[in-house]
């Protein structure tokens, strides 16, 4: 555990939350839109579906933990609409079971502190053009679909009237205070705060 604490956002669900964090995923980019405000912990298992995500709740989510995060993604379902297919994935899971083992997980989750919040996203995917940028197998996101997600993200907690918010925007910048040891303006005199500088990314998200 490394300081100051900041609030902890965990990705908890299947392999395309696993794979959140490769070729310009969704999980790599919420890490570097929260940089310096939360931090991104990744729980996602490949091959799993619902079944599984309820059956390990207490391990990965335990009620004695130290530190309970603030915010939990859940993104199951892939696996649980699939059945039995070539590369593994299954066994199916009817609609209704699926929809019970989102309301255990969501009833474990915000038994954790009272503060922990939940979002979870339908799958695949959270909307039509979603579909067309999925990879080849029809079920894990491209960088083009995690962008989409990304801003479906964003929006959810931009809209959320949850207090602390848990918006980007809105939440404080560690270490943004001046400092003498800024970096020194063009004259050679004043310091310039680039603490929330972020021209450095392809989108500069909402």
């Amino acid at each position: 555990m490394v300081g100051p604490a900041r609030p902890v956002f965990v990705l908890f669900g299947s392999s395309i939350v696993q794979f959140s964090f490769s070729n310009g995923g969704w999980g790599a980019i919420l890490a570097d839109v929260y940089a310096r405000k939360a931090d991104i912990i990744l729980r996602g298992y490949l091959g799993w579906n619902s079944r599984r995500g309820v059956q390990v709740l207490e391990e990965v989510f335990p009620k004695d933990a130290a530190v309970q995060p603030s915010l939990v993604i859940v993104y199951f379902g892939g696996n649980d609409s699939m059945g039995s297919h070539s590369s593994g994935l299954g066994p199916h899971v009817p609609l209704p079971e699926y929809i019970e083992n989102m309301r255990k997980i969501g009833t474990h989750l915000k038994s954790l502190s009272g503060k922990t919040r939940v979002i979870f996203l339908s799958n695949p995917p959270v909307n039509e053009e979603m579909i067309r940028c999925a990879q080849s197998d029809g079920i894990h996101l491209s960088s083009e679909g995690s962008k989409i997600l990304v801003a479906e993200i964003i929006k959810i907690l931009k809209e959320a009237d949850w207090k602390p918010s848990l918006y980007w925007k809105s939440m404080p910048t560690e270490f943004s205070e001046d400092s003498p040891f800024d970096l020194v303006a063009s004259n050679g005199v004043s310091t310039i705060n680039i603490s929330n500088l972020t021209t450095h990314r392809e989108i500069e998200w909402d």
